[in-house]
């Protein structure tokens, strides 16, 4: 299981958020690049960006960190936030992204996650964000009708490569993930899970891990920040 180190964006620094309020934001580097380079050579193999002033204004707004920690780290990065048309992904790929990561659109125009899954094969990944098993949309901001399992099968034959499932209500707040849901999706859809929200230790790692559902990765960012987790140890522990 791989372990996704966050770095989320907001006004040019790594921020986190407690469950998703702008308004909850608490600065931990603002040096986004530098962030990510001590991920690295912590030895992480993935990151994990978001652009959270993107996610509400529907455009890339935090371009300028996301392409300084491009241009400086060797391993792959994946980003999510604001990206709601063909044009933005390509653009993203074309700069070096691995994976992009579709979250609004997905839900109010699938037809553009199966366009560009066609086109970037591999390099597309649905982020599915829910609170109480419904979906939430524009940072988190918007609630809708659509249920986290139907949007997932959804898109079971668009040729994704990974779905990005988070608890809202964990997010930041450092209680714990939602193992049984996130581990109930894993087992509902084909499409590789990967768990986000709430992970605040090494054993949520290890618990994820061992949920019997074969969970592509997790993501942490506040553990990560605060020192409840260290890197080094835990990437130690999921590779045993």
């Amino acid at each position: 299981m791989i372990l996704y180190p966050a770095i989320d964006l907001k006004d040019g620094n790594a921020v986190r958020l407690l469950r998703g309020d702008m308004d909850k934001a608490t600065v931990f580097n603002e040096d986004p690049a530098a962030q990510a380079r001590a991920f690295v050579e912590a030895g992480c193999e993935w990151l994990h960006l978001v652009d959270l002033n993107g996610a509400f204004a529907g455009e890339p707004v935090n371009a300028a960190p996301v392409e300084a920690i491009l241009e400086t780290c060797n391993v792959p990065a994946q980003l999510g936030g604001g990206i709601r048309d063909m044009a933005t992904i390509e653009t993203w790929v074309e700069k070096g992204l691995a994976r992009v990561i579709l979250g609004t659109v997905a839900v109010e125009n699938p037809d553009l996650v199966r366009e560009a899954a066609k086109a970037f094969p591999g390099k597309i990944a649905v982020g599915i964000d829910a609170r109480n098993g419904m979906v939430a949309t524009k940072g988190w901001a918007e609630e809708t009708n659509v249920q986290v399992t139907d949007l997932a099968r959804s898109f079971e034959d668009a040729g994704v490569a990974a779905i990005i499932y988070t608890d809202i209500n964990r997010d930041g707040a450092m209680q714990g993930p939602n193992i049984e849901t996130t581990a109930d999706l894993a087992r509902t859809v084909d499409i590789p899970v990967i768990a986000s929200g709430g992970v605040s230790s090494i054993a949520d790692l290890i618990a994820l891990r061992d949920c019997g559902a074969a969970l592509n990765g997790a993501i942490s960012g506040r553990a990560l920040y605060d020192g409840a987790i260290d890197l080094k140890e835990a990437l130690t522990t999921l590779r045993e």
